[in-house]
């Protein structure tokens, strides 16, 4: 049965975890979805896993949409969550519900995610109030990742831990269904998942919150640049693949791929008369 908003509701109240993966393209989002995954999201991360950014920063509004758009085509039941890009919803509340539009009508998004806590909650109200359900995402953000000074765990100290607070229950106010949480202590996102109403997704903060996302290219060893403590691999796909691509290499140059039963067979007396035709031309 598809997921949807009201999915992640009751599975907040019942108790039960809810499972989320990236993916940017059509053949992962198939795989994912027939797994069972309640939500797959198509994350700004495309532009370190994808497009090779050292950053998310560089992620427009159209690689957004384009990717959107592919995942959307392969997920059935899974429900598709699409990253507003750095500077899409941060200018203002009119930009802000103008490209969460873009991103469910090109992107065929069924929910849009966005960065930030109290400033950004006039966004998450209007996008909300224009029928647009939102997932907002505090802790480690990485748009702000110049700010931080890097790709560093957050709210560990008492006033940031109580600004993650106020921060969840202002964006719950404002309208948003779920609350990712990244890169905070396992504690305090246990305290925020049981303060609000809404379903918690944590990334890197533990057990206690109500679900779980990761980067499929993480979880699967298939990117290298940097792996995050909170990172487990659940299949050694990336070892896997670079052994097949050796395989491939060495066989296309030793000549032995591809071998005969990789190729198409033509009749004797048809090879022949093309052979013959061939002598003509080159006399």
């Amino acid at each position: 049965m598809k997921n949807t908003v009201i999915t992640f509701q009751e599975m907040k109240k019942k108790g039960e975890k809810i499972s989320m993966l990236t993916a940017y393209d059509y053949s992962t989002a198939k795989l994912i979805d027939s797994a069972g995954v309640n939500s797959i999201l198509v994350g700004d991360s495309l532009g370190n896993v994808v497009l090779g950014y050292p950053d998310t920063i560089s992620v427009t509004m159209e690689d957004m949409i384009h990717h959107g758009a592919a995942v959307s085509r392969g997920a059935e039941n899974a429900l598709v969550v699409i990253d507003m890009p750095f500077m899409s919803y941060q200018t203002s509340v009119y930009d802000a519900v103008v490209n969460a539009g873009r991103l469910m009508k090109e992107g065929r998004g069924q929910a849009v995610k966005l960065e930030g806590g109290v400033e950004v909650c006039p966004q998450i109200k209007a996008i909300t109030q224009a029928g647009i359900p939102v997932v907002a995402h505090l802790g480690m953000t990485p748009q702000s990742i110049n700010v931080f000074g890097g790709f560093k765990s957050q709210a560990k100290e008492l006033e940031p831990a109580k600004k993650l607070i106020r921060d969840a229950l202002a964006v719950e106010e404002a309208g948003a269904f779920a609350v990712t949480l990244e890169c905070v202590p396992a504690k305090l996102a246990t305290i925020v998942s049981n303060l609000l109403k809404v379903p918690t997704i944590g990334i890197g903060a533990g057990a206690g919150c109500d679900g779980q996302v990761l980067v499929y290219a993480d979880m699967l060893a298939m990117f290298s640049d940097f792996s995050p403590k909170f990172v487990k691999h659940f299949a050694d796909i990336g070892p896997a693949m670079k052994a097949g691509f050796e395989a491939y290499d060495k066989e296309v140059k030793a000549g032995t791929y591809p071998a005969e039963e990789h190729t198409y067979a033509m009749q004797d007396a048809v090879y022949d008369e093309i052979v013959k035709y061939v002598d003509t031309l080159m006399k």
